[in-house]
């Protein structure tokens, strides 16, 4: 059974979603990002250890608090890792008042009919129970729409909300991420088809999902999706847009909410002071948090 108080907070909270879940993949651009080039560290144990220091300073920061920051998508390797002595899950609810969610996709197959869906998972009955266990309320699994292609879409949504089902089965929210691309030629016509695939399978769904999708053409276009009862929560991706930009169109969408990831660390450096990277970090959550609120 999910936690009500959390469920409360992503219903009802002002605010957005961090995305703090970069994986093996992008971790070294996050962390170039950041200020710290591959010629800093070797191997994958210290690149993990140097990105888990870069969130953890996020975390503790005085600027990201459940007042602005609702949630936290982490990595996998984030949950089974500790903040000050104590879990990461626990230590965002307890200490920060931040409703923690869990990345669970292992990326994306080759593109088929326009669509990228996610690789088997493994191990994920495992996994969920784990996450359940260390105090996760969510997960999050992404695959991305590169086409309006009817049957690529009618694919992805499918398969989205099967893995939906076998997250709810475990008492935590799936937050189901079928993003399409924003620089494709055909992204109006992709997010048509993909609403009307989702309003579909939604007919099916016990309790709620959340969704999190592209920001799309037509400001409010998803306000189907906003409003619909089986629907916790719609956050947005910054889908590459700068975090002016998503912060812009973020806003003429009502009703949603952000879920940025590079867009939240964008100008943030190991080398700040603390005093600098809390001022620049406190400039993102509230730029963020005011194109969410609307």
């Amino acid at each position: 059974m999910t936690n009500a108080k959390m469920t409360e907070q992503v219903r009802n909270g002002r605010g957005f979603i961090a995305a703090l879940d970069q994986s093996g993949g992008s971790t070294p651009k996050a962390l170039k990002l950041y200020g710290i080039s591959e010629s800093d560290y070797s191997g994958d144990q210290a690149m993990f250890d140097l990105v888990h220091a870069m969130r953890a300073r996020i975390i503790k920061s005085p600027a990201f608090t459940g007042d602005k920051v609702v949630g936290a998508i982490l990595f996998e390797q984030t949950m089974d890792r500790v903040i000050d002595g104590i879990p990461t899950a626990t230590y965002l609810w307890e200490k920060r008042g931040v409703v923690p969610f869990l990345k669970i996709d292992k990326g994306l197959e080759a593109e088929v009919d326009g669509v990228q869906l996610m690789k088997p998972i493994p191990g994920l009955d495992d996994l969920l129970e784990r996450a359940a266990a260390a105090g996760i309320f969510g997960t999050k699994e992404r695959s991305v729409v590169n086409a309006a292609n009817p049957a690529g879409i009618a694919s992805i949504v499918a398969q989205q909300f099967a893995i939906g089902r076998q997250v709810a089965a475990h008492g935590l929210m799936p937050i189901l991420e079928p993003e399409v691309t924003i620089s494709i030629a055909d992204k109006a016509q992709a997010e048509a088809l993909l609403q009307a695939e989702i309003l579909k399978a939604l007919e099916g769904v016990e309790g709620q999902v959340m969704l999190k999708l592209s920001l799309p053409t037509v400001p409010d276009f998803y306000l189907p999706l906003v409003k619909h009862p089986k629907v916790l929560k719609v956050v947005a991706l910054s889908g590459g847009h700068a975090r002016d930009t998503a912060n812009a169109i973020l806003a003429q969408n009502h009703g949603i909410i952000a879920s940025f990831s590079r867009a939240l660390s964008e100008g943030l450096s190991a080398q700040q002071s603390d005093a600098e990277f809390d001022a620049v970090l406190q400039g993102a959550v509230d730029g963020i948090y005011a194109a969410s609120i609307t």
